[in-house]
């Protein structure tokens, strides 16, 4: 699955570390999610969605585009 965390991180000069305390997981779940080796529960994509203040759509992609 597609996503822009690694862009929405860098715009507020967030560390994967600080995004991974934001959400409760560890740096090494950012770094899978980032690199699409592993796709977000619902749940942590709800949560990522409000620590960013957007939908999930605008922050996942699960299209096969």
């Amino acid at each position: 699955m597609k996503n822009r965390l690694k862009v929405l991180r860098a715009e507020r000069n967030w560390t994967q570390s600080d995004l991974a305390k934001a959400l409760d997981v560890s740096r090494q779940t950012i770094n899978a999610i980032e690199t699409g080796k592993f796709d977000p529960s619902l749940p942590l994509a709800f949560k990522a969605a409000r620590v960013f203040g957007l939908a999930i759509e605008q922050i996942f992609d699960d299209s096969d585009q």
